[in-house]
């Protein structure tokens, strides 16, 4: 099953996507796609729905972040491998966490913003993990039953925010536009094994990603333990479970960073694509 918000920002209405690539409204079942909605008898009711059933969305309408009033936004740092030794990092020995604000979250093809007085905004994309089922000291054996599913995450950065300002990485990462999700919210049934996806990410046509979350360091029920040992997760929070080699931090000998008029694309084998411009803020 597939989820996903549609329409005007602030505005969004939940939809699924039928198998043909059409959009289905769920307003008479649901109020949106967000908090308990995500738990898992709420999704079993959903996936009961005959799509034919509901009505055809019209036309071409916006599409929303895929998941509504998330309530944290969790990202995982140099959890790549290969990504850690392109920026000159160690491996962690244990999950590096930072936060992107909520107001962060853009839909997967708005416009995203190049802070005043950057020059160094970068590309990320990431395999988005969404919580259904809470709770707090979670066993990793169990950890896998709290997914409600996944999405894709371009998790926007702004380096010298982020490294070069003194304090944590959260100046960097959370800016207006920096957290495009989806464009859909991929339940975790569809998806064999979330270990073995191509992930990828290109600039004005020019692939600068193209990985496979097998080279994650810490596996998605590994974060989920871990996370819960230090906050209750709940329904709704996203869990941004880190970036494969290729940003523009990382090419030598000269990085790469954003300009204003560029357009970026961006995907995850079975969770769709995103399609970003950027412009100044």
């Amino acid at each position: 099953m597939k989820l996903l918000r549609y329409g005007e920002k602030g505005q969004e209405r939940p939809a699924l996507l039928d198998a043909d690539g059409r959009l289905r409204d769920l307003s008479a079942h649901i109020s949106d796609v967000a908090g308990d909605v995500l738990l898992p008898q709420n999704l079993a009711r959903l996936q009961e729905l005959d799509p034919a059933s509901l009505p055809l969305v019209p036309g071409n309408p916006r599409l929303g972040a895929c998941v509504g009033q998330v309530g944290k936004f969790i990202c995982i740092g140099l959890n790549y491998a290969d990504h850690a030794a392109e920026t000159g990092a160690p491996i962690p020995e244990e999950p590096i966490i930072f936060n992107k604000w909520t107001s962060a979250i853009v839909g997967p093809n708005d416009n995203i913003e190049i802070p005043r007085h950057s020059t160094k905004t970068d590309w990320e994309v990431e395999l988005g993990v969404v919580i259904g089922q809470g709770g707090r000291y979670i066993d990793e054996s169990q950890a896998m039953q709290h997914v409600a599913g996944y999405c894709v995450i371009n998790d926007v950065s702004e380096r010298e925010f982020q490294l070069e300002r003194g304090g944590t990485w959260d100046k960097g990462k959370g800016c207006d536009t920096f957290g495009p999700l989806g464009p859909w919210l991929v339940s975790r049934d569809e998806i064999a094994d979330p270990h073995q996806l191509s992930i990828w990410l290109e600039v004005d046509g020019h692939r600068y990603q193209n990985g496979n979350t097998r080279t994650m360091i810490f596996q998605i029920p590994k974060l989920i333990s871990y996370l819960s040992q230090f906050m209750s997760l709940q329904p709704g929070d996203v869990i941004s479970t880190g970036t494969p080699p290729g940003v523009g931090l990382g090419i030598k000998p000269t990085p790469v960073y954003l300009k204003p008029g560029q357009k970026i694309r961006l995907g995850i084998e079975g969770l769709g694509e995103q399609n970003q411009t950027t412009v100044d803020a």
